[in-house]
């Protein structure tokens, strides 16, 4: 990593300033909109080739120092951070009132929460516990004049006021640089089990219908191709029944309350349409659950994301599948979101085609489909942000409100904004 220069999707090198302060942020806002250059905020530089090529000269703020933890009333679930902390920084600290944010975020000793927020990265976990969106009540944000704007409160019953939180959720940094955020918290589970099993491709869809229907509540309903199966196993010593298909299902409560889901989960599967079944709880998780995590963030040349009806999973990851033995499909198949990842030697034509099929599946199923990663000389090419949908006139208008002058990650979003 460059100590003074960066560079995203090959555009730059972007000189690096480095605020020790908010007021040092708005200062830097107003002189780059005095002198006509942008602002692209970063931190971690985990997430840095989500979104398009930038489109004007500018500066990179790198908010790695502002990482204090500003309240922490942990009686009251909540805590008042700096958008520099690395999550497992916060998460650490936590721990300790045995507390957590429920979220999977990949590489979270690199990744900030200012970006994770303005990704919205969430994980496996988002069936049973949300995304970021649920935990965030209260931000703050430096604007286009470099003033501090703040939006919700400290409390969780706080109702005053627009909720622009959630605006800034997703945005990609193009609505302003997050610079502080109250989030709601959860206890630590008391127990965590993961059970998994394998499966041919005829029973998948049986089995899953199965599984969204169940007694049980589980927090993670995930799925794995043999090729993603064999990449944990690789990569995180994770043990998984060598099948077509593998389906992974994760609990956390107390401990009577996971014992007695396990119990019914495995009295609800049929014998004769699962293959390995295998239930393992506390520390012997954590391998499993820490490659569901990363393998979320594991392509190195082209990743896609596509959200759909979780019904219409099974149906899509093999529609998918035909398109290359290689690649590694992981599904959230609770929550309707499948990850794909592409590897070997690829062609733009090649790519474009497969995306386009891929999308009108995804499309056909009430979603979209978004290439998260992929060359950066592809990028204008291919349909980064999904299909273009009836929410893109109002979304100019939000940026054309919050940021006229176009001055925070110009072109990277969606439809260049």
């Amino acid at each position: 990593m460059d100590d003074n220069a960066c560079s995203i999707d090959d555009f730059g090198p972007l000189p690096i300033m480095r605020p020790q302060s908010v007021a040092e942020i708005g200062d830097i806002v107003r002189r780059a909109a005095a002198e006509g250059q942008a602002i692209y905020p970063v931190g971690g530089r985990t997430l840095l080739h989500i979104g398009l090529p930038p489109t004007r000269p500018g500066i990179a703020v790198d908010l790695w120092s502002l990482s204090q933890v500003l309240d922490y009333p942990a009686r009251d679930m909540t805590v008042t951070v700096q958008a520099g902390i690395t999550l497992a920084q916060l998460q650490a600290i936590l721990a300790t009132e045995n507390q957590r944010l429920p979220i999977d975020v990949p590489h979270a000793e690199q990744a900030t929460l200012g970006g994770v927020l303005a990704a919205n990265v969430n994980g496996a976990r988002r069936l049973g516990f949300g995304t970021l969106r649920d935990y965030v009540i209260g931000i703050s944000t430096i604007n286009d004049q470099g003033q501090e704007v703040k939006a919700g409160g400290r409390v969780v019953k706080n109702v005053a006021g627009y909720d622009l939180c959630k605006l800034h959720i997703g945005a990609l940094g193009t609505l302003g640089i997050i610079s502080q955020v109250t989030l709601k918290l959860r206890p630590l589970p008391e127990c965590a089990s993961l059970i998994t099993f394998g499966c041919e491709t005829a029973a998948l869809d049986h089995l899953l219908d199965h599984l969204h229907a169940t007694r049980t509540r589980p927090v993670c309903l995930d799925v794995l191709n043999r090729a993603s199966a064999r990449f944990l196993v690789r990569e995180f010593r994770a043990n998984l029944p060598e099948a077509p298909w593998v389906i992974l299902v994760g609990f956390e409560d107390n401990s009577d309350a996971v014992g007695w889901q396990v119990r019914q989960l495995i009295q609800e599967l049929a014998p004769g349409a699962i293959q390995g079944l295998e239930a393992r709880a506390g520390a012997a998780c954590e391998p499993l659950w820490r490659g569901l995590i990363e393998h979320t963030a594991s392509g190195q040349r082209l990743t896609f994301k596509a959200n759909l009806l979780p019904s219409a999973v099974a149906a899509f990851c093999r529609q998918t599948q035909t398109h290359s033995e290689s690649i590694r499909l992981h599904a959230h198949a609770g929550s309707g979101i499948v990850y794909g990842h592409l590897d070997g030697d690829l062609t733009l034509p090649q790519v474009a085609a497969m995306l386009k099929e891929m999308t009108d599946a995804a499309v056909r199923a009430e979603g979209n489909l978004v290439v998260p990663r992929c060359p950066s000389e592809w990028k204008r090419e291919l349909p980064v942000w999904g299909r273009e949908r009836g929410e893109l006139v109002l979304m100019r208008q939000v940026k054309e409100k919050l940021d006229p002058q176009h001055l925070f990650n110009p072109g990277r979003f969606l439809a260049g904004i």
